[in-house]
């Protein structure tokens, strides 16, 4: 498989795992609201469903747009191998570079889940609520640094291709 199929079939895959997680989560929080009931579950219900809805729309969007995204590429490489230099390395150097931000968006939360499951020791609404972040941050964190391994081999992959090209 050449490293473009190889690359978007990844993110792809990743993808889907996003929204199966994003699913799973949203089924969670709403058994944690409707069955459990305490300000506890509440609490890290709350979490759940806000990142599980990015983690779908994510997963949906990229899933939506990758066959877009290996034609192009595909095309650029046997019609305008400029364009690998003008438009995709710049592309995917913001794509590697946005990882970067979420990084560190995603410890401080995990961080901040942690605060809160220590500052209320009490199983209450905001121990909840850190402890919901500090999972879904865990995953997502998880799921970015393969993300972000993938989005190196395949920049350095194209910057080898436009340097022989």
């Amino acid at each position: 498989m050449n490293q473009v199929l190889k690359y978007f079939n990844g993110e792809k895959a990743e993808s889907y795992i996003f929204m199966i997680i994003g699913v799973v989560a949203l089924a969670m929080a709403l058994y944690f609201i409707f069955e459990l009931k305490t300000s506890f579950w509440k609490g890290v219900a709350i979490p759940f469903i806000v990142v599980a809805l990015l983690e779908f729309v994510v997963g949906y969007t990229i899933v939506n747009r990758s066959q877009k995204d290996i034609e192009s590429v595909e095309s650029y490489i046997q019609h305008a191998p400029q364009n690998i230099k003008t438009l995709e390395i710049p592309r995917m150097e913001k794509v590697v570079s946005n990882f970067v931000i979420y990084r560190y968006v995603e410890i401080a939360l995990i961080i901040l889940g942690i605060v809160l499951m220590y500052i209320s020791m009490n199983d209450t609404f905001w121990r909840g609520i850190g402890l919901g972040l500090f999972m879904q941050a865990s995953i997502v964190l998880s799921l970015d640094f393969f993300a972000e391994r993938r989005g190196h081999i395949y920049l350095e992959y194209l910057n080898q291709w436009s340097n022989v090209n």
